[in-house]
C-alpha cells in the first residue's frame, strides 16, 4: 500500500517538474515585444541660468519628450534661442519656453527683464544692509530710511518709505575707493519700481542711510507707518497728561473785566461788661 502511494507521488513530482520546465523554455523562446514610444525633440538648459542671461550655444541641450507631453511654447533646434536673453531664471533641464524668453530685438541683459512703467534702480548696501546676504533675486523687501530733516541730531527718524519692493538682482561689482584709490568690491541691489518710488528711494540713499527689511513673500500687505525718532526710541518723547476716562477738561471761565476788592473794615473798640444786680450795661474803654 505505501509502496503505491510512493510511486504516484514520484509520478506527480516527476510530471509536475516537466512541466514546468517544459513552460520555462516555451516562454523563453518566445520573442520579447517591444513598445514604441513617439517622442518629440525639446530644447532645455543645460545648467542653471541666471536671470538676464543671453543665451548661448553650451546653455543648451536637447531631451526628447513624449509626444503629445511637450509644454506649449517649446523649441526643437538650439539655433533659434542663440543670443535671445532670459527675463526668468532657469534651472537644469527646464524647458525653455517662449514666455521665459525677451523679444529678438531687446537683445539680453537686465532691459528687457523691466516691465513697462517700471524703473530698475541699483543701490549700494553693505552686508548688514543686505540681510547679510540672504536678498536674492526674485525676493520681496521694504526699504527703510533713517534721515535727518532739520540742522538737529534729535530730529533724526527712521521711516519706511518704499514697501513690498522687488528685487532684481543681488551681487558684487568693483569699484575704486576715493580715499586710498584702490579698487574695493562692493556688494549692489537692483530694486524694481515706479518713478515715483525711484525718487524716494534716490533721495534715501542720498540724504541718508537705507536699510532692506526682508519679507515673506506670501505677505502683500503694505502698512503705513508714522516713523520714530530717538527719543521716542528710548521712551523720552513728552506725552500729554492722561485724564481719568468719562471727565471733561476744565473750562476757564471767561474774564469779565477787572474785579474791585472791598476796603478792609476798622476792627470793633474794646469793651466791658458791667453787672449791677439784676442789670448789665457795656462800657467802651475809650
Amino acid at each position: 500500500m505505501r509502496s503505491r502511494i510512493f510511486a504516484v507521488l514520484a509520478i506527480a513530482i516527476l510530471a509536475g517538474g516537466g512541466l514546468a520546465y517544459g513552460t520555462y523554455n516555451f516562454m523563453q523562446n518566445q520573442p520579447a515585444k517591444s513598445m514604441t514610444v513617439s517622442t518629440q525633440p525639446v530644447v532645455v538648459a543645460a545648467a542653471d541660468l541666471q536671470l538676464g542671461t543671453e543665451l548661448k550655444k553650451e546653455d543648451l541641450t536637447i531631451v526628447q519628450f513624449p509626444q503629445g507631453q511637450v509644454p506649449q511654447g517649446t523649441f526643437t533646434q538650439p539655433a533659434e534661442l542663440v543670443g535671445r536673453g532670459l527675463i526668468v531664471p532657469l534651472v537644469k533641464n527646464e524647458p525653455v519656453l517662449a514666455a521665459k524668453l525677451a523679444s529678438k530685438e531687446a537683445g539680453a541683459g537686465l532691459p528687457p527683464v523691466i516691465p513697462e512703467g517700471m524703473r530698475a534702480v541699483s543701490v549700494r548696501v553693505n552686508e548688514v544692509v543686505g540681510v547679510a546676504g540672504y536678498v536674492l533675486p526674485g525676493n520681496r523687501v521694504d526699504v527703510v530710511a533713517t534721515a535727518t530733516p532739520t540742522e538737529s541730531r534729535k530730529d533724526t527718524t527712521s521711516k519706511v518709505v518704499l514697501a513690498n519692493v522687488q528685487v532684481l538682482t543681488a551681487g558684487t561689482r568693483m569699484e575704486q575707493d576715493q580715499e586710498k584709490g584702490k579698487p574695493m568690491q562692493v556688494t549692489v541691489v537692483t530694486l524694481l519700481v515706479n518713478p515715483e518710488q525711484s525718487e524716494r528711494l534716490a533721495l534715501a540713499s542720498t540724504e541718508g542711510k537705507i536699510q532692506l527689511a526682508l519679507r515673506n513673500p506670501m505677505d502683500q500687505g503694505a502698512p503705513e507707518t508714522a516713523g520714530i525718532k530717538a527719543a521716542g526710541l528710548l521712551g523720552l518723547a513728552k506725552q500729554p497728561a492722561e485724564r481719568p476716562m468719562g471727565t471733561r477738561p476744565a473750562v476757564r471761565a471767561k474774564d469779565s473785566g477787572p474785579v474791585t476788592m472791598a476796603p478792609p473794615t476798622a476792627p470793633p473798640p474794646p469793651s466791658v461788661e458791667i453787672i449791677r444786680g439784676d442789670k448789665r450795661a457795656t462800657e467802651v474803654i475809650r
